[in-house]
């Protein structure tokens, strides 16, 4: 029995410096990645990497790794025209099957799925530069505010100037994403008073689509609607090159 005692003892006591051992890699690897997906990402600010599953030692020898969460505080996805484009917070994204070669260079994920936020002021200052347009014999409009509406929808302030004045009508709008951009659709088209408002050139200024282009690892959008903060977004992926 004292032989058993020993036994046991001695099996917890390496068991617990197995854990010890096992979570000192896990951390130092997390922030390996975070390094690199900083710099192959060219990101302001590191990334948290979270590398879920035990233990993790094991899945090493293996060469790929179940579970692995990345999450970017604000990241700068590209528009059509290829500049700065606008400002994603909180992209949070799932990898699963994530594999990696003998010496780390590169890795890859089988798929992944996440969720990311556009704040209503950074879309307005990326659909502002769409500009004004002539929606009228001496009538222009603008976009000039985007805010929640309610039930998913986006509430759109139209700048309507006059040579009577300026009217400041909103709309509600339904938006979507298609081909890698977000786009909003007007369920009705605002009115300037007397004046008659061409309805396809005051639609081309009350229905908006913004490129979001170049996201981390290649994941791609997938859904998007409207809340209270902005408008969420769900992206998803396949084959993802992760740090190569």
């Amino acid at each position: 029995m004292r032989a058993l005692r020993i036994l046991l003892i001695l099996v917890v006591v390496l068991g617990g410096l197995f854990v010890a051992a096992d979570r000192v890699a896990v951390h130092f690897a997390e922030s390996k990645a975070a390094d690199r997906i900083r710099t192959s990402e060219g990101l302001e600010q590191t990334p948290d990497v979270s590398i879920n599953g035990f233990p993790f030692l094991t899945q090493v020898a293996g060469g790929s790794l179940d579970d692995v969460e990345i999450g970017i505080k604000d990241f700068e996805a590209k528009s059509d025209k290829g500049d700065a484009g606008i400002r994603i917070a909180d992209l949070k994204a799932e990898m699963r099957g994530v594999k990696f070669d003998s010496g780390y260079s590169s890795a890859t994920a089988d798929r992944a799925t996440g969720t990311a936020r556009i704040d209503y002021a950074e879309l307005l200052e990326a659909v502002k530069k769409q500009g004004r347009a002539q929606v009228a014999p001496g009538v222009t409009a603008w976009i000039d505010g985007l805010a929640y509406g309610g039930d998913h929808k986006v509430k759109v302030t139209v700048a309507i100037k006059t040579p009577l004045g300026t009217l400041r009508p909103s709309v509600l709008s339904t938006v979507d994403v298609s081909g890698g951009e977000v786009s909003a659709h007007a369920d009705s088209l605002p009115a300037a008073g007397a004046f008659k408002l061409a309805e396809d050139r005051i639609r081309g200024v009350v229905d908006f689509r913004q490129a979001l282009k170049d996201l981390p690892a290649g994941i791609e959008l997938d859904r998007v609607q409207a809340v209270d903060q902005g408008i969420e977004i769900t992206v998803k992926g396949s084959d993802l090159d992760l740090v190569g």
